[in-house]
């Protein structure tokens, strides 16, 4: 069987590099180019040096990709909107990891992002990138755009309970805490190390982002609030949201089991992490570097009805480019799995 021709628009970054590291491995897929305006002509391994003696690409100028079957962008935002109609004559299908198409309304986009969308007549033309909540659009889309980290961790953990109604509409209360890699890799004053390391920063504690990708896929067609807010810690790769769910009904922990098994039992990347014993009785991100998996845990505080859930993540992946691979596969008709096989390490 041909493999599918795929190539990276914006390939230097963090997310480009683990994109890039997943699809060389990929037994389905050749990489035909991955660009970079500021290094064009380099050897790709220079700047992502686990690559070496694994692939001899070197990155190409923007202008000069040519015809393939996928085009991935992983470009900062703002731009691939801007050159959207150029990339559908480059590629019949596409899978943007920027946050240019994840909402579904031009008005959303203008609130939340402060500027008017370049390309809003194609908002509705691309799915929402989480593979367990969007798999039967996925399989017949032409254009994916994948989910942002921190509210792919905060779906995954608290849709299920979202979805059968089972949550007070308006006292959610999320924090997410994060690595640095979330910054990307370009330097500034708060990656500083003497600014970074040791810190416990609340740098989004109102008007995240990702907050209204939150709204748009747990409201089902009702309003709702989400208080969201998002720290970053000293770590380089990982998300940790810890979820504050009011409930309806006084439930039980078995009925708390029965909700999470009917949504996920059978998705191969997400596992439930509840454990009455040992240093991991809960999910922790370290332990998923390099994965494809959102574990979920939780806990009922048995003198209120609220129910803490915590789910993790490496940012990265599940919450990036593992996550866009899995779209992927489910786009072409492989399986889900293909190419996000490895299962993390342990001790990290």
């Amino acid at each position: 069987m041909d493999r599918v021709q795929v190539s990276i628009a914006g390939a230097s970054g963090y997310v480009g590099g683990e994109l890039l590291r997943l699809l060389l491995f990929h037994p389905k897929v050749e990489v035909l180019q991955v660009t970079s305006q500021s290094l064009a002509g380099k050897f790709v391994f220079k700047t992502h040096p686990n690559l070496r003696k694994r692939t001899q690409l070197q990155f190409s100028k923007l202008a000069d990709l040519r015809p393939c079957d996928v085009l991935f962008l992983s470009l900062p935002h703002g731009e691939s909107m801007e050159k959207m109609r150029g990339f559908k004559k480059i590629a019949p299908r596409i899978i943007d990891l920027s946050a240019d198409f994840r909402l579904n309304r031009e008005t959303d986009y203008e609130e939340w992002y402060r500027k008017p969308h370049a390309c809003p007549e194609m908002l509705k033309e691309f799915v929402y990138g989480i593979p367990e909540l969007h798999r039967q659009e996925m399989k017949h889309a032409n254009f994916i755009s994948s989910a942002g980290c921190n509210a792919t961790v905060t779906i995954l953990g608290v849709y299920p309970f979202f979805k059968q109604g089972l949550v007070e509409a308006d006292r959610t209360v999320v924090e997410v805490k994060v690595g640095s890699s979330e910054g990307g890799n370009s330097p500034s004053p708060a990656s500083h190390h003497p600014e970074r390391s040791g810190a416990v920063r609340s740098f989004m504690p109102a008007g995240h982002r990702h907050g209204a990708e939150i709204l748009q896929e747990l409201s089902f067609g009702d309003p709702i609030r989400i208080h969201f807010s998002v720290t970053s810690i000293e770590m380089v790769r990982g998300a940790l949201a810890t979820s504050h769910l009011f409930l309806k009904e006084n439930l039980e922990e078995k009925d708390i089991w029965k909700v999470y098994r009917q949504a996920y039992n059978n998705e191969p990347f997400i596992r439930i992490v509840k454990d009455n014993e040992g240093i991991y009785r809960y999910p922790e991100p370290k332990l998923l570097t390099g994965t494809n998996y959102c574990d979920i845990g939780f806990t009922k505080d048995e003198k209120s009805n609220r129910l803490v859930v915590i789910s993790a993540i490496d940012n990265l992946m599940k919450g990036a480019a593992g996550q866009a691979v899995q779209a992927f596969n489910i786009m072409h008709g492989y399986e889900e799995g293909e190419g996000l096989e490895f299962p993390g390490l342990h001790p990290v």
